[in-house]
């Protein structure tokens, strides 16, 4: 069960804008990294489609000089007929290492650039292998064998050139293809470089926001049980042992009105009545702290003014609440906790110091929230400043308190000079947000409120 008026965790605009670049960092740098290998595949890919290219042109070569040289030397055999019978099969194999270049060209990756020259030369070479071949033997049938070798060499030099340009066409462009993707990759490599630490430290920053969050809400959940628990414990010493006492304080009332007036004990009964009118006041003051977290201390600057209305019965003490700087919301059990030490402090100052002036001063400031109490009373002794005094637990419960939630209380006294306590408490635990306005950072050093307790001026 939540306690009333306990608000809900959240993160504040700040922390989730930084939530959202940080997001968007990693997808970005994510992205950015797909990106990059996307390229150097591609990159991989055009330098793959380029070897393949030119390894089927050598092979194209090389089939075309194994035909010419396979011709020339049945030409010198000046055989007719096997040079009839040997020709075709040689031209069947020639053409189907067309054909499987043919194919290889297909089933280059999407990215490879063919060279325009490549196709029309296959084209060529099927169209005028077999009339070339066919003249050839034409010739040789009539015996004329030096014009049968004058036309090979003349017909096989030509379509020889256009693979040997072909050759060099590839070739260059493979080697152009592989400076710049060797530039492009070395690119690649350090944006990766870079993008990879960058993703990494933001992904670091995301599981440490995502950590830091939790804990503090951990913490919050920790510190509202123990307000509910306080509460419930507030209420049953109320409805139970302060109800009882309030009981037997009147009860021991009319038992004393009844009493003779010349009774011996009559006197340590009134003393008794006393001392149990005094418990009852401490322990309604407990139960008052316990129940802290009455709206009226949402605001410190009223808490602690009702507070020194209520503390204040002397004529002539001069009590006043300062408030300096931009008044900011503040997490509710981090209220309750500087609530319940100024209000301590200021227990002991009306108690002990016997001040003619008491002063609570807030500051307000982006860094911090700053509760000084004051006073020119007595001051405290030294050994009392360390170790507190015999049987009371002021001191130690507020330093208890204070390093609870993170503060830090200083209590500055000399005997015969006054007290101050000092309690700071770092913005980033206090406020539930702070604004980011230029102008109302401005504003707030020139903002400064004075209260006065009306006892002051009398």
């Amino acid at each position: 069960m939540r306690s009333p008026g306990v608000n809900t965790f959240h993160i504040g605009p700040r922390l989730t804008l930084t939530f959202a670049l940080l997001i968007a960092l990693i997808l970005g740098g994510n992205g950015l990294l797909v990106w990059q290998f996307h390229i150097a595949s591609l990159q991989t890919d055009r330098l793959t489609g380029g070897s393949q290219q030119l390894v089927a042109v050598l092979r194209l070569q090389e089939s075309l000089v194994s035909f010419h040289q396979q011709l020339d030397e049945l030409i010198r055999s000046k055989d007719a007929h096997r040079l009839v019978a040997e020709a075709e099969p040689l031209r069947r194999a020639l053409l189907e290492q067309i054909r499987r270049t043919r194919s290889t060209l297909s089933h280059l990756p999407s990215e490879t650039r063919v060279d325009p020259a490549f196709l029309p030369t296959l084209d060529a070479i099927e169209i005028a292998l077999p009339s070339q071949l066919d003249a050839i033997t034409d010739l040789a049938s009539l015996g004329d064998w030096r014009v049968v070798g004058l036309r090979l060499v003349n017909e096989m030099k030509l379509l020889e050139a256009q693979t040997s340009a072909l050759v060099r066409s590839i070739d260059k462009n493979d080697s152009d293809e592989l400076t710049s993707a060797v530039a492009n990759m070395n690119n690649v490599q350090r944006r990766i470089l870079l993008l990879v630490p960058v993703a990494a430290i933001s992904t670091f920053f995301i599981a440490a926001f995502f950590g830091w969050a939790i804990t503090r809400r951990i913490i919050e959940l920790r510190l509202e049980e123990r307000i509910e628990e306080r509460t419930r414990i507030a209420r049953e010493l109320h409805d139970t042992l302060l109800q009882g006492f309030m009981s037997i304080s009147m009860q021991l009332h009319v038992a004393v009105n009844q009493l003779p007036a010349d009774l011996p004990a009559k006197p340590l009964f009134t003393q008794i009545q006393q001392l149990t009118r005094q418990v009852i006041e401490e322990g309604r003051n407990a139960v008052r702290n316990f129940l802290s977290t009455d709206r009226d201390t949402q605001d410190l600057e009223r808490a602690f003014s009702r507070a020194l209305q209520e503390l204040c019965l002397k004529d002539g003490v001069d009590c006043r609440v300062t408030v300096e700087g931009f008044p900011q919301s503040l997490h509710l059990v981090i209220r309750d906790e500087v609530y319940s030490i100024g209000r301590e402090a200021l227990v002991n100052s009306f108690r002990h110091s016997g001040a003619s002036r008491i002063e609570v001063e807030l500051k307000y400031s982006a860094k911090q929230l700053c509760v000084l109490v004051r006073d020119n009373g007595c001051g405290v002794d030294a050994h009392v400043l360390e170790s507190g005094r015999a049987g009371h637990w002021g001191l130690s419960g507020m330093r208890e308190r204070a390093e609870k939630i993170g503060a830090n209380l200083k209590v500055l006294s000399r005997t015969g000079d006054g007290t101050e306590v000092e309690l700071r408490v770092p913005g980033r635990i206090a406020f539930e947000s702070r604004s980011s306005s230029s102008t109302a950072n401005w504003f707030a050093g020139l903002y400064r409120r004075h209260l006065r307790h009306p006892s002051a001026d009398m």
